[in-house]
């Protein structure tokens, strides 16, 4: 009996030192946990809210490591980038056309003084459904519902931009700040399109025999301008000549001699010649004719 006791002991022992390795790895590896568990990472583009048994005790946690109350503190991350919500929707036109089809695309962020309200009073994870897309299906219906069809169609840009101004206006009062709406279709019955389509091309062919008309129009107006010109250049350069007429002759009525003066001017210095005692003298006016005129005078006289 007492060679057993020393083997029950040092097996005793060896229980106790696994019981208390086990307990060290069991406190070691709680550690661990815990020590992992009081720490966190925030994304660039994110920003933390950290919670307290369900209470918000920070919501601007920035990015980068951060830590907290293992078991005590949870912390969630908020999206504070650049938000998209796509969507389509039915509405109806000033002239009860339906839109069938009406796809849009919103793009907005939050307005950083306003985040805290946002997250304490509405929560990010409702934004969409409590504030975005009550305000713009109820501004995208109306606003439709102020165009005829056929006007959507030719002023497709107007509505989208009344509908940006709007909604942005409404959705910044709640801390939304709007930067782009687009409405990428809108799609009426098949009946519809293909009438205004019809119309359309009615418009241009028209619009083209009205410029058409137009230029003809005004190609004989110019020819008209042009002769009217002509006519009147005409008339000033008639005019012009019988005022030069007028004025020589006022001239010469004024002063005989200068008639005169200018066969002076232009005579050769040379007199003419007289041939023949008949009834018809002969005048050689140039001496390079005399020939000619002797011979003329003398077959006169012959005959």
């Amino acid at each position: 009996m007492s060679e057993n006791r020393p083997i029950d002991l040092d097996r005793k022992r060896q229980g106790n030192a696994i019981k208390r390795w086990i307990v060290l790895a069991i406190v070691v590896i709680l550690l661990l946990i815990l020590g992992f568990s009081s720490t966190y990472t925030i994304s660039e583009g994110y920003i933390g809210v950290k919670y307290r048994f369900g209470k918000i005790v920070a919501d601007d946690l920035q990015p980068g490591l951060n830590f907290k109350l293992p078991l005590v503190e949870t912390v969630s991350r908020v999206d504070i980038r650049e938000q998209i919500y796509e969507s389509s929707t039915s509405a109806y036109t000033k002239d009860t056309q339906t839109v069938e089809n009406l796809q849009f695309k919103l793009n907005y962020y939050y307005d950083q003084s306003q985040l805290s309200d946002i997250i304490r009073n509405i929560g990010i994870g409702n934004v969409e459904s409590k504030l975005v897309i009550p305000q713009l299906m109820s501004i995208v219906k109306n606003e439709i519902g102020q165009f005829r069809a056929e006007e959507l169609i030719q002023n497709r840009t107007v509505v989208q931009e009344n509908i940006e101004d709007k909604i942005g206006e409404s959705l910044q009062q709640n801390g939304i700040i709007v930067t782009a709406f687009a409405l990428e279709n809108v799609d009426f019955e098949d009946g519809f399109e293909e009438a205004v389509r019809a119309k359309v091309v009615a418009e241009q062919d028209a619009l083209k025999m009205q410029n058409k008309t137009k230029e003809t129009e005004e190609l004989a107006r110019q020819t008209v301008i042009q002769a009217e010109a002509e006519a009147e250049s005409q008339k000033i350069e008639a005019e012009a000549q019988a005022y030069n007429i007028q004025v020589i002759q006022e001239q010469l009525n004024a002063s005989p001699q200068y008639l005169e003066y200018q066969k002076i001017q232009k005579w050769n210095g040379q007199f003419p010649q007289v041939m023949g005692d008949g009834v018809n003298p002969f005048v050689v006016l140039d001496g390079a004719d005399s020939n000619q005129s002797q011979q003329s005078a003398v077959q006169q006289d012959e005959n």
